[in-house]
C-alpha cells in the first residue's frame, strides 16, 4: 500500500466548504457510517445482555466483554497504527478498513441466522472478535481521515468543517442509540447488522471518488524501519509544547469526564432522587448540548482562536460539573448537563485543527495515535479510580462543611469538576498560539 500518483491531478483546495466536494463526500460518508456505529454498538450490548446472556448470572460480565474488546484495540493497535498511517496512501487505507470493517460485520450474520445451533460461548467469541477487529479498523481509518482532511481543507475553513463533523456525530448519537431497541427486537439483530455494513459500503464508495495528492515525506529521507520512524513520531510528539500541553490536558479533562461515566448513574438515584432510567434522559439533552455547542465553536471561530476556545471551554466544563455535583432536581440537572454539552461540544471541535495547525502531514498518524492510547488509559484509571472510591474510601461520606453537603458521589463528580478546571487553566498557559507549521 505505498503511495502512487492518482490518475488525475486533486483539485485545487476550494474557497470555503460549499465548493469543497472532496470535504462534502468525507462529510457524507461520516454522517451515514457514524449513524450505523451508534445502531450497532447499541445494538449488541443489548444482544449481548438480553439474547446471547439472557437469564444469565454472568450477564454483566458478558456486556464488560464486549466494552473490553472496543477498547483494547485502542491500546494495542493505536501506538503501531500512526506508522503504518504515515507510510501508506491513505485513501486506499480509508478504502481498506471500510472494506474490512463491512465484510467483517456481514459474516457476523453467522450468529444470528445459525440460532440456538451455535453454543453461546462460539457466539460470544464471535461477537467479541468482530467488535475488537472493527474497532482496530478504526486506529488506521481515524487517524487517515483527519490528515485527509488536512490535505483538502484549507486552514480557514478547518474549523467549520470539524465543527460540522462534530454536529453530525451528536446528532448520530441522539438518533442512533433509539433506533437500536425497536431495531433489535422486532425486525431482528440481522437488520442491525446489515445496517451497519451498508453504511461502511457507502462510505467506502464515497472515499472512493476522492481526488487526494498523496503524502510526500521530506526529500532528504530515504528508506526507513519501522522502529526508526516510531521514535521519530515519539520524538516528534514530546518536543512539540502544543501537543504535549494539549496531552497533558486532555488527561486531566478525561478524570472529570471518567468519575461523571461511572458514577452518574448512581448520582442520579442517590443525589437527584430519581428512577435510573432516567439517566437516558441526561444523555440525551448532553448530546443535544454537545451538538449545538460544537455548530457554536465554527461559528465564533472567527472571533476566538481555537487555542483560547479550548482552554475556555475546559475550564467551563469543569465549573459546570461542580455544579452539576450539588444539584438535587432532575429537571434542572437535566438543564445543567445540557449546558455542560456546549464547551463539550466545542472542545470536540478545536482539537482538530490544534493538531493539524502543528503538525506536518506526514507525520500525523503518528500523532494522532500517540493521543487516543494515552487518553484511554487516562480513562480507564479514572473510572477504575472513581468506583473504588466511591465504594470503599468515601462509602459511608455524609458530612456538611460550611453549610454545604458533601456524600461520595457528589464529592467525586466535584474533584473531578475541579480537575477539569485546573486543566483548561494549565493549558491557558501551555498553549500560547505556535508559529503554523509548513503546509505540505
Amino acid at each position: 500500500m505505498t503511495d502512487t500518483v492518482p490518475a488525475q491531478a486533486p483539485p485545487k483546495q476550494a474557497d470555503g466548504l460549499r465548493h469543497n466536494r472532496n470535504w462534502h463526500r468525507l462529510w457524507l460518508g461520516q454522517a451515514v457510517s457514524v449513524v450505523g456505529d451508534f445502531v450497532f454498538d447499541t445494538t449488541v450490548v443489548l444482544w449481548v445482555g438480553t439474547v446471547l446472556a439472557k437469564g444469565q448470572s454472568w450477564a454483566p460480565a458478558a456486556v464488560s466483554g464486549v466494552l473490553l474488546a472496543a477498547a483494547v484495540p485502542t491500546l494495542l493497535v493505536g501506538p503501531v497504527a500512526g506508522v503504518f498511517v504515515d507510510r501508506w496512501d491513505r485513501r486506499r487505507l480509508m478504502l481498506a478498513t471500510d472494506a474490512l470493517r463491512a465484510t467483517v460485520i456481514l459474516a457476523l450474520l453467522l450468529v444470528p441466522l445459525a440460532g440456538d445451533r451455535l453454543p453461546t460461548g462460539v457466539a460470544l467469541a464471535l461477537v467479541y472478535a468482530a467488535v475488537a477487529v472493527c474497532a482496530g479498523a478504526g486506529q488506521f481509518f481515524n487517524p487517515a481521515r483527519l490528515a485527509v482532511i488536512g490535505a483538502t481543507v484549507p486552514k480557514a475553513d478547518r474549523t467549520r468543517a470539524f465543527s460540522l463533523t462534530s454536529a453530525t456525530g451528536s446528532a448520530a448519537g441522539i438518533i442512533g442509540p433509539p433506533l437500536a431497541a425497536p431495531l433489535l427486537f422486532t425486525a431482528g439483530v440481522q437488520w442491525a447488522l446489515v445496517a451497519n455494513a451498508c453504511s461502511f459500503v457507502l462510505s467506502f464508495l464515497l472515499i472512493r471518488s476522492l481526488v487526494v495528492a498523496p503524502t510526500e515525506r521530506p526529500a532528504d529521507r530515504g528508506p526507513s524501519t519501522f522502529r526508526a520512524d516510531f521514535r521519530e513520531g515519539i520524538s516528534f510528539f514530546v518536543h512539540n509544547r502544543v501537543l504535549m500541553a494539549l496531552l497533558g490536558s486532555v488527561c486531566v479533562y478525561t478524570l472529570g469526564v471518567g468519575a461523571l461515566n461511572v458514577l452518574d448513574v448512581f448520582f442520579v438515584t442517590d443525589n437527584l432522587h430519581s428512577a435510573a432510567s432516567w439517566l437516558g434522559t441526561l444523555g440525551a439533552g448532553f448530546a443535544v448540548g454537545t451538538l449545538l455547542g460544537g455548530l457554536l465553536a465554527g461559528a465564533v471561530s472567527g472571533k476566538l482562536s481555537d487555542h483560547r476556545i479550548y482552554w475556555l471551554c475546559l475550564v467551563l466544563t469543569g465549573a459546570g460539573v461542580v455544579l452539576y455535583s450539588r444539584l438535587t432536581a432532575l429537571p434542572l440537572a437535566l438543564v445543567v448537563l445540557a449546558l455542560i454539552g456546549l464547551p463539550v461540544g466545542a472542545v470536540n471541535v478545536v482539537v482538530g485543527p490544534l493538531l493539524l495547525g502543528v503538525t506536518p502531514q506526514h507525520l500525523l498518524g503518528r500523532v494522532v495515535t500517540v493521543i487516543g492510547p494515552v487518553q484511554q488509559l487516562a480513562a480507564i484509571s479514572t473510572m477504575a479510580l472513581a468506583g473504588f472510591l466511591a465504594s470503599t474510601a468515601l462509602r459511608g461520606l455524609d458530612t456538611e462543611v460550611a453549610g454545604v453537603h458533601f456524600g461520595r458521589i457528589d464529592t467525586v463528580l466535584a474533584v473531578g469538576g475541579l480537575f477539569m478546571i485546573a486543566g483548561g487553566v494549565w493549558a491557558a498557559r501551555r498553549l500560547r498560539p505556535a508559529e503554523p507549521v509548513e503546509e505540505s
